[in-house]
């Protein structure tokens, strides 16, 4: 039963990660490929540029580490970090020369193992999750689950740190981790009391978790000064929720269709 709903998360992981990818490249990289042009241009009139950070070797990556929650500075990390907001790592030098930005690979088959890998890794965390609790995923409750990941993982944590493109100012990187951890920890544990515990003191202890982090506020910049216009900064940030939330309904129906399928043999 175990290694079924393992097996199923995996596979169902490896398909959401293919569909990932084909969507962001509709409707994410060229966002991402049009803020890129905006960096390294001048403030505007009286802007002031983003502080570089202390003991950066590098002024460059230093200011790309202020840029986002989802440190979309080159299309793979942006991507990737799509799916997990607090990635800090990816590669920016170079990342426009030809031959790919990742082991020689191409942008977008950099892109397409990321997602593959990040796709597996949610499918057996959803699984666990379910082991654990009992709550088996099925083709009749796979969206539920998926949105609920999409909830815990993406939507909750955007109301504080939204999905922001190059160029754009944030706060702290570990402080944004901090925060965005702990928001995910809480939502997970909030969303589980609201949706699937019946008593209504466990559904008011629910939304008290979801809301306490927004409550104690997400790290802000101290400077908001920006060259990308702030359009394109909402459109990205819709496309990155939207398209993750179709990664997440995938990933749950899929998982869900595979284990009726293994039940029924």
């Amino acid at each position: 039963m175990i290694v079924r709903t393992l097996l199923a998360a995996i596979v169902a992981g490896l398909i959401a990660g293919v569909f990932m990818t084909g969507a962001q490249e509709l409707r994410v990289v060229p966002l991402i490929l049009h803020a890129e042009e905006f960096e390294g241009e001048a403030p505007a009139a009286g802007e002031q540029p983003a502080a570089v950070q202390p003991g950066s070797a590098d002024p460059a990556a230093a200011n790309h580490d202020q840029h986002s929650s989802l440190k979309a500075v080159s299309p793979i990390g942006a991507l990737l970090d799509a799916l997990s907001p607090i990635t800090p790592a990816y590669a920016h030098e170079g990342e426009h020369e030809e031959g790919g930005i990742m082991f020689g690979m191409s942008r977008f088959s950099g892109t397409l193992i990321a997602n593959l890998v990040t796709g597996s890794g949610f499918a057996l965390l959803l699984a666990g999750v379910s082991l654990v609790i009992g709550y088996p995923i099925t083709l009749r409750n796979g969206a539920l689950w998926g949105a609920c990941g999409w909830l815990a993982v993406h939507m909750l944590p955007a109301i504080g740190l939204p999905p922001e493109l190059p160029g754009f100012p944030a706060a702290e990187l570990g402080d944004r981790q901090v925060w965005w951890l702990a928001t995910v920890a809480l939502s997970a544990v909030g969303l589980y009391l609201v949706v699937l515990r019946g008593e209504i003191v466990a559904k008011i202890i629910g939304l008290v978790l979801i809301a306490a982090p927004h409550v104690y506020g997400a790290p802000q910049p101290s400077d908001i000064s920006s060259n990308v216009p702030p359009v394109l900064g909402a459109e990205f940030a819709v496309a990155a929720l939207a398209t993750t939330l179709a990664f997440w309904i995938v990933l749950g129906v899929v998982a869900g269709f595979i284990n009726d399928r293994f039940a029924k043999a």
